[in-house]
C-alpha cells in the first residue's frame, strides 16, 4: 500500500515517525519541526488513518509491511524508526521482522506485550455520532462527551472529522475497519524474534502502559534496550515535546556516532 507521508528537514539521518491509534501525521508536526534541525523526517499516515488509503486488513503485520514498502520505494537508507503507542508496536514489528532495515528504534510509551482491550467505549461513541446531521464540531464534541469525558481526548479524536460539501461531516479514518479489528491493536508483537540494534523506550511516569514488569519482555526482544521516563501521561510527545526531542536526539547521537 502506498502510504501518505510528509517530509521535514533535508540533511541528516532519516527519521520515520509513526503515530498512534486514531492519530495521523498531523499530530507530530510540531515535534517534526524540532527534529528537522538534525534529521530528514518522514511523517507517515498509517493505513486507515489520515490521508493514507483504506483497507479491510488492519493488523501489525500489514502496517509494518506498508512502512517497509514506503522505505524501499523512497530509497530511505538505514532509517531510525520512531513510533508512539500503536505506531510503536508497528515500528517494533518492522524491526523484528527486518532487523537489518533500521539503524535504531525508538518506542514511545508502549511495550511489546498484549494489552487488555480498552478502546471499546471510544469506538462506541465514535460509531454513535450521526455525522450527516452534525452542524458543527461543537455538536460532535457534545455528542461524544458521554462516551469520552476527557476534553483533550475528544479534541484529538475529532481531528479525524472532515466537512462534506453537501453538509454534515465524514471520517477521514476508516472507522468501520478500525472498529471491527480493534482487538488487533491490543495484541502482543514479537513471538521469538529479536532486534539487537540500538533501542530506546520512553515511558510516561503517569502512564500505566510501560511498567517495571515489562522490562523483562522488552529486553527479550530488544536486548540492547534502554528505558527512560519523562513526567507525563501516555501522550509523552504532546506533554513534553522538547524534552522528548532532546532525549531522542542525544540517544541517536550517542548510538550512531
Amino acid at each position: 500500500m502506498k502510504l501518505f507521508y510528509r517530509e521535514e528537514g533535508s540533511d541528516g539521518p532519516a527519521l520515520v515517525i509513526l503515530h498512534g491509534l486514531f492519530g495521523s501525521s498531523d499530530n507530530w508536526l510540531p515535534q517534526a519541526k524540532m527534529f528537522a534541525e538534525d534529521f530528514h523526517v518522514y511523517l507517515v499516515d498509517l493505513r486507515n488513518h489520515g490521508q493514507s488509503p483504506h483497507s479491510d486488513e488492519f493488523n501489525y503485520d500489514v502496517m509494518a509491511d506498508d512502512v517497509a514498502e514506503l522505505i524501499d520505494a523512497e530509497g530511505i537508507s538505514s532509517p531510525i524508526l520512531l513510533g508512539h503507542s500503536m505506531g510503536g508496536k508497528t515500528a517494533m514489528t518492522l524491526a523484528l521482522r527486518n532487523p537489518q532495515l533500521p539503524s535504531a528504534l525508538v518506542v514511545i510509551d508502549i511495550a511489546p506485550r498484549r494489552y487488555p482491550d480498552q478502546h471499546d467505549r471510544i469506538v462506541e461513541g465514535l460509531l454513535a455520532l450521526r455525522l450527516a446531521d452534525l452542524k458543527s464540531r461543537q455538536d460532535a464534541d457534545e455528542a461524544l462527551s458521554p462516551y469520552v469525558p476527557e476534553p483533550p481526548v475528544r479534541q484529538f479524536l475529532l481531528k479525524n472529522l472532515k466537512r462534506e460539501p453537501a453538509g454534515g461531516f465524514a471520517w477521514k479514518m476508516n472507522l468501520d475497519t478500525i472498529s471491527s479489528n480493534i482487538s488487533e491493536v491490543s495484541k502482543a508483537v514479537g513471538d521469538s524474534s529479536v532486534y539487537s540494534g540500538p533501542t530506546l523506550f520512553v515511558r510516561g511516569a503517569r502512564s500505566s502502559y510501560v511498567t517495571d514488569d515489562d522490562l523483562k519482555d522488552i529486553r527479550k526482544h530488544f536486548p540492547g534496550a534502554r528505558l527512560e521516563t519523562l513526567d507525563t501521561g501516555h501522550w509523552v510527545q504532546a506533554e513534553k515535546p522538547r524534552e522528548l526531542v532532546d532525549l531522542v536526539r542525544a540517544f541517536i547521537k550517542n548510538e550512531l556516532k
